[in-house]
């Protein structure tokens, strides 16, 4: 399934207009954060540019989309309000885009009973071949941007609407994008193509390509329709490699099979839901294969729970996501019930994060994207050059 990434317009000392009971910057935020959780509930891998009350540029936007998007593609959903004497809802979409999406969205804000203006394209008026809006024009070929203005804030007919539908407003919103992923999860087979290539392209198999389709051979017609599975569907689940299954024996207890093991009774106390220290004899344990004592003394141990998501483990922890995804290797956003996460202990943060550097990266784009200079960069992490290897380990300070 494709990526979602949510861009909650304006933000920091930028806080857009104001009514007596709303302030549009608070407002997109919020939204951006309903819409989110619910993508995320609904195993979408959505992505918030901002996750609280920070000042970025769309430059600074634009590179946050492309490193979480990576070359992958996508949706690009930026949420606004509007200032003026209208009163009613607009969604805009790409020139190269069809309004498909862009109609989705606009019934579903209609059914819930606000006006809408129209969905519709802007052309920037000094070249007509442009899309206005950065945000559109300058994602990549394959990502699909769009911008919706929920209503005008001079309109208390708007105002009331707003806050009163703001749940519902986001559950629709969220539930139409998943249903268009859905549906776009359709591959078009093409002349030279076999189930094995197809396969390989979508990290799938063979096997998983007919089942779906309910193929009984593998050939292929030009122009057939074939279902492609989400990860989900594949049935990977990474967490199971953080594990040893470990039954319990003859006088063990779980002091000696933490100390055995590296880890602690906490950690094994956590990991299996144990109430008590009490053992029994035959009792399957999992065992935590990628975490030690010298853990233990910087990180907190968080499993995983069902509608968990890494915000707001971020949020009850007063951690960022971003370090929980540096501390844990993490590529996306996506979280399986049971995996093990390292938590920052308070005491032990530091006033700098790590940074793993991917193919793509120069110091510029980095010191860029976590608002510092390519000179912090290179004094934090005793640099001569700008020059960076894939998987070098940058410190970068915490803005």
């Amino acid at each position: 399934m494709q990526k979602v990434v949510i861009n909650a317009s304006l933000g920091g000392n930028i806080e857009g207009g104001v009514n007596a009971n709303l302030v549009e910057k608070d407002f997109n935020l919020e939204i951006s954060k309903l819409i989110y959780d619910k993508l995320r509930s609904l195993g979408v891998d959505a992505y918030l540019v901002r996750d609280d009350d920070s000042t970025l540029s769309d430059e600074e936007r634009l590179s946050i989309i492309n490193q979480y998007l990576n070359g992958d593609s996508g949706i690009v959903l930026t949420n606004k309000l509007a200032s003026g004497l209208d009163s009613g809802a607009e969604v805009i979409y790409a020139l190269k885009d069809a309004d498909t999406l862009a109609m989705q969205i606009s019934n579903s804000i209609e059914s819930l009973g606000q006006n809408i203006l129209k969905f519709y394209q802007l052309r920037d008026p000094n070249n007509t071949a442009l899309d206005f809006y950065s945000i559109i024009r300058e994602v990549p070929e394959k990502v699909e941007s769009l911008i919706v203005s929920y209503g005008y804030l001079d309109s208390s007919k708007d105002i009331d609407f707003l806050q009163t539908k703001k749940e519902e407003l986001a559950t629709n919103i969220a539930l139409t994008i998943y249903d268009y992923l859905n549906k776009n999860n359709i591959y078009v087979v093409k002349e030279g193509d076999s189930l094995y290539t197809i396969a390989r392209k979508y990290e799938t198999t063979v096997a998983k390509l007919k089942e779906l389709n309910n193929l009984v051979t593998n050939n292929l017609a030009v122009g057939q329709e074939l279902i492609i599975p989400s990860n989900k569907q594949n049935g990977l689940n990474l967490s199971e490699q953080d594990f040893l299954i470990y039954t319990v024996k003859p006088g063990d207890t779980l002091y000696t099979i933490a100390r055995a093991n590296n880890t602690t009774i906490d950690v094994l106390k956590e990991i299996n839901n144990l109430e008590s220290d009490n053992l029994n004899l035959g009792e399957i344990l999992k065992i935590p294969t990628k975490i030690t004592n010298e853990d233990m003394e910087n990180y907190q141990i968080y499993v995983v729970k069902p509608l968990d998501n890494l915000y707001d483990i971020a949020k009850r922890f007063n951690v960022s996501v971003l370090e929980i995804k540096n501390l844990n290797g993490l590529s996306s956003d996506n979280l399986t019930i049971g995996e093990v996460l390292k938590i920052p202990n308070q005491s032990n943060k530091s006033n700098y994060f790590n940074y793993v550097v991917k193919k793509g990266d120069n110091l510029y784009k980095i010191a860029n994207l976590y608002q510092t200079t390519v000179s912090e960069l290179k004094n934090l992490n005793n640099l001569e050059n700008n020059d960076l290897t894939v998987g070098k380990v940058l410190k970068v300070p915490k803005v």
